[in-house]
Order: C-alpha cells, then structure tokens, then sequence
C-alpha cells in the first residue's frame, strides 16, 4: 500500500486495526490489496473445506477447470442468443445425462441445467403439480376440495419440505423405521389418493446414503395405474446416485428404464464433481412438463425457452460441467468414483474394526459411511463428544438424530469425495482411533447427558 510516497504493511494500516464485520457501508474505499488479505484472515477460522466430511458438494476441481470457469464467471447462462456456444454446453449435458439415465429411444425428452438439485426438485414438483390438475380436472375432480399431496419417505431432503410449503402441497411421508431406513414400498399406497401429484423417489437418502427401491416402486405404481383412472407418476430424486450409479452400478435399473419414472434430478456439485451451484432435471417426455411451465422470452434481441425459476446466473459452472464430461469421459468417471467408493469402504472397515459401532453404509452403494454407537458399546462419550474430538483435528463430521419415528437414533455420517484420497482417508483413520483413545481416558465430557439433536449436519 502507498501513502505520501511511502509503503505502509497492510497489518500497520488502519483498516487492520478495525473490525472488518460492517453494519453499513463505510464512507471511503479501502485498497484492494488490503481488502483481500483482511476478508481473507477473517475467513480463516472456519476450516479447511477439504476436510469437511459433512457435505457431499465437491470440494477440488483441476486447476484447468477452475481456470475456465474464472474465465466465464462474467457470462450470464440466459443469454443464449449471445452465447451461442455456452447454451450448445448446455445442451451437450443434458443430451449425455439422457444417454446415462436411459431415455426410451424415439422420446421428446427435454431438461436444464438449475442452480442446484433443490432448484430442480421445485421444477419436477412442479411439473407433477400441472399435470396431475389438468388430469384430474378432465377426470371430473374437483381439484379444490382438498389440498394436492405429494408422497415421500420421511427421509427427504429439505428442499422437498420447501416446494410443498411454497406451492401449497401437502407433503405425505411414509415413515422409516429400523427395518426400512428407505421408502416402504409396501406401504406407499396407503398414502395415495386421487389427490397424490406423484411419489417421490430418492437415489441417496441424505441421512444414510441407502436408496429407495426404485424397481419395486415402479411395480406398485404400474399396478396401481391398470387400476385406476387417476395415474401416478414417479420422480426420482438422484441428487447423491443420480450421477454416481450410472458409472459404478449400471446395472441398477432405477432411471428411465422404469416405465412410471417421468423425471429425474441430480446435483452436479456433489457427484458430477462440480464446485457447488449446478443442477439438473430431466423429464422423459415434453407430455411430462406441462407447456405453461415453459416460457418463452423476448430477451436482448433473442427469442428462446426458459423453464427454470432462476433467470440470471453465471454460466461458469454449466462450462465446468461440460469440462468434467469431456475430460474424464465415461471411464475416468468410473474410474474416479470407483476409487472413492473403495475409499469409504476402508473406512467403513476400519470404523467397523473397533467394535463399538453399528453400521448403516458401509459406502457399499454412494460413497458416504454412517453409523451408531452399539447399545452395549460400554464407553462413556456420545458421537457428538467424538464430533468434537475429530473436528479438534480438522475433521467436520456431523451426528445428528435420523427422522421422525427414528429421530432417538443418533448417527454419524461422513462423506467421501473425490479429494479423499487413500493417504488422506489413512490419516483419517488414525485420527479415528486416536480421537477413541483420548475419550476413553478423557475426564471431562461435555455431551453425555444431552437429547438428541442436530450437530454440524448438512444436507
């Protein structure tokens, strides 16, 4: 920094010496090399992201691909008569997502790129919402004498809670329990009537990993559907598998294959290996996405269709999609994902090994461990002290109690991402271990005598 011909340390300014934590702005500006050491230290103590295990949203990029998407953070994705090239990206991703999810040959399919899996979730509720009322209303049903409901485990994600909370949908789930920690397709029909949008399936449960049985749904529903003027439809929830069973587990019918799933959504900054803020959906046939959800808009000079909710937004992390697509192909995604489901495996094994713990995954379907303690463990600390322990060492595990019906369960969950090599995954075990060791001689213990609550769990 210089003042009157002189350089002046950032760390003997001023501004160094004042909270950076403003409530209004400040009247003049502050030095641009200032500014991003400060906002920089400000933002040390929260962690190093490559060690948080909570969240499934990818954490490294190639340097490569970090480069391009810098070079087109200032492109906004709407603009597609503008950027020609980018809305082709675009295209590109949605027509390879159709080829892995298994789109029936011959069908109109159609999708879009969103901010996220939650943005697509709101879309394909939606789309269910439309038709399900132009169906019912041709049927003869007085589509306002009760609320429309939409059919779910209770182990959705929060995003579902949302979309029936804004679009007024009553939310029906079927409960888990220690027998089914996934949707009970014996029971799903007992949540259905002529007023049900559609059944949510989920390729990932959140708080678990398992899958719901998405061939047996489909099998419930196709029966239910010969008998029944009112038809249900399926949505599959893939945000965790949608873009990790294709490439590990292919051989799992649970997409488009199945003849009643009508829609698909997946984040792509969880296992399509891109920083945080894309999604997809995809909708097998345009009958499926009723025409008053897309819009088409008169914008800069262009006409074109529009059917997400979000309008402008960078384009960058559409292009880091389509880098990921074209650098790795399907075997380097295989290889890639291959690789970190052997991780969370050794893991699951090592966790296992020390015989205090039940396990729920042993990263045998998504890439995520997650467990209880046993009844009979005989130890003195809870998975939150070991929470505290583990992040002591850098380490962002969270446990938290499972849903309703089960929400006395707590767990532990942590996720394995494509940064989790086999060296680093080695010292997280011994810092496992370690962090066992310490709690069993530890004196003071600050989490023994607490109910069951939320701590550090992210979706």
């Amino acid at each position: 920094m210089e003042k009157d011909g002189e350089s002046i340390p950032i760390f003997g300014s001023i501004e160094a010496s004042r909270d950076i934590i403003m409530k209004k702005l400040r009247k003049e500006p502050v030095p641009a090399e200032i500014a991003y050491r400060l906002i920089k230290d400000q933002l040390i103590d929260e962690g190093n992201s490559r060690q948080n295990l909570a969240t499934f949203c990818q954490t490294y990029m190639e340097p490569e691909a970090t480069k391009l998407m810098s070079e087109t953070f200032d492109k906004n994705a709407i603009d597609k008569s503008e950027y020609p090239q980018t809305a082709a990206l675009e295209t590109a991703c949605v027509n390879i997502l159709s080829d892995l999810w298994n789109v029936p040959e011959g069908n109109d399919f159609m999708g879009t790129s969103t901010v996220g899996s939650s943005e697509a979730c709101m879309l394909a509720g939606m789309a269910m919402k439309f038709r399900w009322r132009h169906q019912a209303e041709e049927r003869g049903l007085n589509v306002q004498a009760q609320k429309p409901n939409l059919v779910i485990s209770s182990g959705y994600q929060v995003c579902w809670e949302k979309f029936c909370v804004y679009w007024d949908i009553e939310m029906r789930e079927v409960p888990m329990d220690e027998d089914h920690l996934n949707l009970d397709v014996d029971k799903v029909l007992d949540y259905v009537d002529d007023y049900t949008i559609g059944i949510v399936g989920i390729l990932g449960i959140t708080y678990t990993g398992k899958f719901d049985d998405l061939q047996a749904l489909d099998q419930v529903v196709e029966e239910y559907n010969q008998s029944h003027k009112h038809q249900l439809v399926i949505h599959v929830d893939g945000a965790s598998g949608g873009m990790f069973v294709p490439f590990v587990n292919p051989e799992l019918v649970w997409d488009f294959r199945l003849k009643n799933v009508v829609s698909i959504n997946t984040s792509g900054h969880k296992y399509g290996l891109v920083y945080p803020g894309v999604g997809w959906v995809l909708w097998r046939d345009s009958e499926y996405l009723p025409k008053e959800l897309v819009f088409e808009v008169t914008y800069l000079g262009g006409r074109m269709p529009t059917m997400s909710i979000n309008f402008s937004r960078s384009a960058s992390q559409i292009i880091g999609q389509y880098y990921n697509f074209y650098r790795f192909g399907y075997d380097g995604y295989k290889n890639i994902h291959t690789r970190t489901k052997e991780v969370a495996m050794r893991i699951a094994h090592a966790i296992e090994e020390t015989g205090l713990f039940h396990m729920y995954n042993e990263g045998e379907n998504i890439p995520i461990v997650c467990y209880t303690l046993k009844e009979d463990a005989n130890v003195n600390w809870t998975l939150y002290d070991l929470a505290d322990r583990l992040q002591m060492r850098g380490w962002q595990i969270p446990a938290y109690p499972l849903s309703a019906n089960l929400d006395k369960v707590v767990v532990q969950r942590l996720v394995c991402r494509v940064d989790l090599g086999q060296s680093r995954a080695d010292e997280l075990i011994r810092d496992f271990i370690q962090s066992i060791e310490e709690l069993n001689h530890a004196h003071i213990l600050f989490h023994e005598n607490e109910e069951a609550h939320v701590q550090g769990f992210t979706h």
